[in-house]
């Protein structure tokens, strides 16, 4: 991890979420990669539309103006482009005024692979390979699946987290899934002392508290909330788990089977996380949003 991040919240976005690149990808797929290269060059000086994680971009670094060193907000481009062809991408960055300095040009390749050496948190990206490789190497990543929206003008920065499978382990959602909802509100009443393990943004939200709790209580500019399908009484476990973790929540919000979306907007969410690519459709037209391929409801089916 570079030294000088060590305390900072690093995410990594990709060039085709951070920009939107669909054109010119629709060159490169009708016309071959020296077809795209003679494109983006040409347009190198046109700046790139926005993409699905700009606006939550343009938030996060704007707490580097309130937040004193060492802590603060990295953001890392990963990119398939060449540093050829990708020049366009960082006369983008510098017409929207963003204070990305750190990328990865890969020339064609995936480039999950340098997530873990910049020290990355997050990984957002719309390529689902690169997500999924990036999980499978411990390392919180999500595929955006919204439009790119104008988020609240307001500075605080409001995350969304699903619980199992996102934040927690999907062991109570693999009973749930297996055996019904009687089973899985049996077994968590029988565990409810006992902490949920860790599921792929564990670490993702102990960073996030941890930068959190750097910013003033007065200011609130960024707050969290849990918002899950579970109900009481399977609600306790939850709890304790985040209790045992030492992390706080801002809001929790249990939802016993109801549609998140209502609750996601009243919420006025900037982003939110589920492993349930159904959850994300109907949420990606409201607030971004990134699908976690992780755990039981991501399984192939026969």
């Amino acid at each position: 991890m570079a030294e000088a991040a060590l305390e900072k919240l690093v995410i990594a976005i990709s060039s085709r979420a951070l920009f939107n690149l669909d054109e010119e990808h629709l060159v490169f797929e009708e016309q071959g990669l020296e077809a795209y290269s003679a494109y983006q060059i040409e347009h190198e000086d046109t700046p790139l539309e926005r993409g699905q994680a700009f606006a939550l971009a343009k938030k996060l670094l704007a707490l580097n103006d309130i937040v004193s060193e060492p802590f603060g907000v990295e953001i890392v481009l990963l990119s398939r482009n060449s540093a050829d062809t990708g020049l366009r991408i960082f006369n983008s960055i510098e017409h929207y005024d963003l204070s990305i300095t750190r990328a990865a040009f890969c020339g064609g390749e995936s480039p999950w692979r340098y997530i873990q050496a910049f020290g990355c948190h997050l990984f957002l990206s719309s390529e689902p390979g690169d997500v999924k490789k990036a999980l499978e190497n411990g390392v919180a990543a999500a595929t955006l699946v919204s439009k790119p929206l104008n988020h609240s003008s307001t500075p605080t920065i409001r995350f969304a987290f699903d619980g199992d499978a996102v934040l927690f382990s999907d062991e109570a959602e693999k009973v749930y899934k297996s055996e019904g909802l009687a089973a899985f509100t049996a077994s968590e009443q029988a565990q409810r002392k006992e902490p949920l393990m860790g599921g792929p943004f564990k670490s993702f939200l102990s960073a996030l508290h941890l930068l959190q709790q750097s910013i003033p209580a007065k200011d609130q500019l960024i707050r969290t909330a849990l918002v899950t399908a579970r109900s009481a009484p399977a609600h306790e476990r939850v709890i304790r788990t985040l209790r045992a973790w030492d992390i706080r929540l801002d809001e929790s919000i249990f939802l016993g089977g109801l549609p998140k979306v209502e609750f996601l907007k009243a919420y006025d969410a900037d982003v939110f996380f589920d492993d349930q690519e159904t959850h994300g459709e109907l949420a990606g037209s409201y607030v971004a949003t990134g699908h976690v391929p992780h755990g039981v409801a991501n399984e192939p089916t026969d």
